[in-house]
């Protein structure tokens, strides 16, 4: 029986996790990999393959399993604390009982060292998974005790098959481009293929080009552009996951948490998705001026990134990629306010294109 059918791809990861389900053996696992490759997909099958359920499971209602997700921008030690005091409790229904953590990369250094108990002298009926955007937030304490899952971005033939199967009346033309802005991500394919997706990914474009193009250029208006993204994506999720759980028997509160972290998380990732998108505009700037424009991530709009080259930004292009990219390291390192985070950003991103111009004029 193939498990992780609904997984595209990850041959790697599939054939770790299916050996772990007919030998047995360990009891924690650590699935890490970009966003949008598959990994909570795989993490779930992984539990209902355990648990043999799939409908309370997808709904996350079954007894047997226990989810942990960040509330806020971390994972804290009371919330590993309550997930410890669970591992306590014998299954109720199944003959294991399975604890996802969710965005493992959040949790704070307290948090982690408290569940490194666990990972180390797990009861036999528990399996604790893992599930981390990135590795190097964790210490080496909790690798050391994990079996790894490694997740890959998926291939761009992947994404094209995806794409042409949700929405088969689009050209060849326009599903090629759209599978190379995913960048091997099926959450950044989704979020395109949806009108309001795809509106916010225009109005980035145009934030983006309004840093070298716009004579009256205001940092805090660009920036109010991926903040009100980040908004309404997040205003998206919270109503999907209002819907979802009134249809659940939970308690108000937990509902509320549900609510509340499907919102932030939302949010969360459309802003540094946001800034992903960003970078790569200016990264593409210097590819198109490189003469390689088989390699743009934005291929469906070559012809402005070739008008925008052509004002020779030198240097430029690739100092405000980088300004971009320190800006999303620490937005997902840091508890930083965003809207100053992404003002100073783009003061630095002027500073680079604009200086680059002065200096050739």
């Amino acid at each position: 029986m193939e498990h992780f059918a609904s997984v595209p791809e990850q041959p790697e990861a599939k054939r770790l996790l299916e050996s772990a389900l007919a030998e047995g053996g360990a009891q924690a696992f650590l699935l890490h990999g970009p966003p949008g490759v598959g990994k909570r997909t795989a993490a779930f099958a992984f539990a209902t393959a355990l648990l043999g359920d799939d409908r309370r499971v997808e709904a996350r209602t079954h007894p047997d399993l226990y989810l942990l997700e960040p509330l806020g921008e971390m994972i804290r030690i009371d919330d590993v604390r309550a997930l410890r005091h669970d591992v306590q409790m014998r299954p109720f229904e199944a003959d294991r009982r399975v604890y996802l953590v969710l965005d493992a990369q959040r949790m704070n250094e307290d948090a982690a060292d408290a569940l490194l108990k666990d990972l180390e002298e797990p009861p036999p009926y528990a399996v604790i998974v893992l599930v981390a955007s990135e590795l190097g937030p964790l210490p080496p304490t909790i690798l050391s005790r994990c079996q790894l899952v490694p997740f890959r971005r998926l291939s761009e033939k992947a994404v094209r098959e995806w794409i042409a199967a949700q929405a088969p009346d689009r050209s060849e033309g326009e599903v090629r481009a759209l599978a190379r802005a995913s960048a091997g991500r099926l959450d950044r394919a989704r979020r395109l293929l949806d009108p309001d997706g795809a509106a916010r990914r225009d109005a980035l474009i145009v934030a983006a080009r309004s840093v070298y193009l716009d004579s009256e250029f205001e940092p805090a208006d660009a920036a109010a552009v991926l903040l009100a993204a980040a908004d309404a994506r997040g205003g998206e999720a919270k109503e999907g996951e209002q819907t979802l759980v009134e249809g659940l028997d939970l308690a108000a509160r937990e509902a509320d948490q549900r609510v509340r972290r499907a919102e932030r998380g939302a949010e969360r990732e459309e802003l540094l998705a946001g800034l992903e998108g960003l970078e790569a505009w200016y990264r593409d700037l210097v590819v198109v001026a490189a003469g390689a424009e088989a390699a743009v991530v934005h291929a469906d709009r070559l012809e402005d990134l070739r008008a925008d080259a052509a004002l020779d930004f030198g240097d430029g292009a690739i100092g405000a990629a980088e300004a971009v990219r320190e800006t999303w390291r620490a937005l997902e390192e840091f508890n930083l306010n965003p809207s100053l985070a992404l003002e100073a950003m783009f003061i630095c991103a002027f500073r680079e294109l604009a200086g680059a111009q002065a200096i050739r004029a």
